[in-house]
């Protein structure tokens, strides 16, 4: 019996001990203490640290008078500590908390930037893939809030970078579809060939992907024995890009950009201009 109770006293006391620890562990700091550790840990690149005190600071005085500027902080440091997600649910908050602050240009941005990074994920920092053959998934979020940040704050500091970086997607976008009318010459699909390329034509004719995109057009309308079409392509190519390789010296265009091969375990189709692929 004696044994027994020495094990229990011990037990006990542990369980003692572990709490006076944790009521220690939870002891709730002055406001202006949580955000000074929040700004010296960022101050000195350590950005978990600075998200826990931010963390402890909403929640112990979400009122206060630091709590603007916590939320601020609080994207800023999810974003350096690569929790991209995390980043964009505070700007979300931070919007929604403050739809008047005179800091939404920059939760705009950051929530932006962090949609046009999210795609990317770990793998593309170590094997070589090909940004215009993925998935644009949360490129078109993105898209939206650098519309919305330079159409509300032209004159942000933020605005000239992100109207790049709308350029940057948008061309992205174009090569993307490009890539799909690609996929299907390569099958034949010619009808859908054309479908995709008069989509980038229509939708983002000043990008750089245009110009292929006539080219595949005028083909595949050959392709299919549209030639009318072909030919109002083709004077489409000729006032949008004069200078196309798919011209020759005289501005005649060249009619065998795009050849039926026998077929492959390879290829269907060989292209000219395009390259083999």
């Amino acid at each position: 019996m004696r044994s027994v109770f020495r094990v229990f006293l011990v037990a006990t006391m542990v369980l003692l001990i572990s709490a006076c620890a944790s009521n220690r562990q939870e002891e709730v700091l002055p406001e202006e203490s949580y955000y000074q550790l929040a700004r010296d840990a960022m101050n000195s690149g350590n950005f978990t640290e600075a998200e826990r005190n931010l963390d402890f600071l909403e929640t112990y005085y979400p009122f206060g008078r630091y709590a603007e500027q916590a939320q601020l902080d609080l994207i800023y440091a999810r974003y350096q500590n690569l929790d991209l997600e995390g980043a964009r649910a505070a700007a979300d908050r931070f919007l929604r908390l403050n739809p008047q602050s005179e800091h939404s240009d920059y939760a705009l941005y950051v929530r932006g930037v962090a949609s046009y990074n999210l795609d990317i994920g770990l793998a593309a920092r170590f094997f070589p893939i090909d940004n215009d053959a993925r998935d644009p998934g949360e490129q078109r979020q993105a898209f939206r809030d650098f519309s919305t940040l330079v159409n509300r704050y032209p004159d942000s500091e933020y605005a000239a970078d992100a109207r790049q970086r709308m350029i940057a997607i948008r061309n992205r976008m174009a090569n993307l579809e490009l890539e799909a009318a690609r996929y299907y010459i390569k099958r034949e699909a010619y009808l859908a060939a054309n479908n995709r390329a008069r989509y980038v034509f229509e939708n983002y004719s000043t990008t750089p992907a245009a110009e292929e995109a006539l080219i595949i057009m005028t083909e595949t309308y050959r392709f299919l024995g549209m030639d009318d079409a072909a030919k109002d392509t083709v004077q489409l190519l000729a006032i949008n890009f004069p200078d196309s390789e798919a011209f020759d010296t005289n501005m005649a265009y060249q009619p065998h950009i795009l050849k039926r091969q026998n077929r492959s375990l390879l290829n269907v189709v060989t292209f000219g201009l395009f390259g083999n692929e």
